[in-house]
């Protein structure tokens, strides 16, 4: 009877994925509360002779790589993949997967949960009632702004930029896009959505939302010159990446009041927040929580444990990311 491939979890996982992959694959889980360290990690791999590594909330460096002799995928349960080494995998020809096509809509459930919550001031509000503020109903008590009939510009036009495109059309917003690519007619014309370039998107948008994956080209794509060319009037919204954003810029314009607000479920120096954002109430913020909803993270799971098991099957799974590191 062949062995079973060796593969490492850095997460548990919901019953009906580890009996997925205990059926064909022999899984170590880390069950630890505390993050699991690089050194860690590359020390599992390198000792258990682990072939696959079901990647949640961790990192693959170039030294697990290194270290991890037998590694042939490294199959993520999230979208972007900044958290892996991606140079150092394709070298080894390990490969990369991710969980795209997952939570996409989830994700923009929550950027636009943001939006309405920074826009109408519904966090200050329920603040406000636990405090046993409220004595009397007050005419001119937390106004916030208009969503419905508002222009929605979207940095990032991919899977969670479009999803956000659909809920602003429910809402009759005008959409604007600014995109490496731009979209095809089709979508355009089913989306209602307008290509503009990125400073013309920022002047014209009462609602900025971010959905660019990270990379060195996207690194603080939006900081102190960006943040200039929005209306004073003006919120901006991340859910992509926390680098992405220009945190110290961010607050500068928050304090001068350059901007109205901002809702963020993502940070620069994550889970590390600035100190001034806990401060600032035109502010709504979350823990990185874009695709904590019961059905898509299981969802994100089982389909990381489906790529895993493809690429161990010799296939090329569907969620490829380096597919150089199939050789010729």
């Amino acid at each position: 009877m062949p062995t079973k491939p060796k593969v490492f979890a850095t997460h548990v996982l919901p019953p009906p994925v580890l009996e997925l992959l205990s059926a064909r694959c022999d899984v170590r889980v880390y069950s630890e509360s505390m993050p699991l360290r690089q050194e860690q990690l590359a020390a599992v791999c390198r000792d258990q002779e682990i072939e696959g590594i079901l990647l949640i909330g961790s990192r693959v460096s170039a030294e697990t790589v290194r270290e991890s002799v037998h590694l042939r995928v490294v199959s993520s349960a999230s979208v972007g993949y900044d958290h892996i080494d991606v140079a150092a995998c394709t070298a080894r020809r390990v490969l990369v997967t991710t969980a795209t096509g997952s939570l996409e809509e989830t994700t923009a459930d929550l950027a636009f949960a943001l939006l309405l919550a920074v826009a109408r001031r519904v966090v200050e509000a329920d603040r406000f009632v636990r405090d046993g503020r409220w004595t009397h109903w007050d005419w001119e008590l937390l106004w916030g702004s208009e969503v419905h009939h508002k222009t929605l510009g979207l940095v990032g036009f991919g899977n969670i930029g479009q999803a956000m495109a659909r809920r602003g059309l429910g809402f009759s917003m005008r959409i604007l896009y600014h995109a490496r690519r731009r979209a095809a007619d089709a979508v355009e014309r089913e989306l209602k959505a307008l290509y503009v370039e990125l400073e013309t998107l920022l002047r014209e948008s009462d609602f900025v939302s971010l959905h660019v994956p990270f990379t060195a080209e996207t690194h603080h794509l939006i900081q102190a010159r960006e943040l200039s060319w929005m209306k004073p009037s003006a919120y901006l919204i991340n859910t992509a990446r926390g680098r992405v954003l220009d945190e110290n810029a961010l607050v500068a314009a928050l304090k001068a009041g350059s901007i109205a607000g901002a809702g963020l479920d993502v940070f620069e120096h994550e889970p590390k927040v600035d100190p001034d954002l806990l401060t600032i109430q035109n502010v709504v913020l979350a823990p990185h929580i874009g695709s904590a909803a019961t059905e898509t993270r299981f969802g994100m799971v089982k389909l990381a444990a489906l790529n895993l098991l493809a690429a161990l099957d010799g296939k090329r799974p569907p969620n490829l990311v380096n597919p150089e590191a199939l050789g010729a």
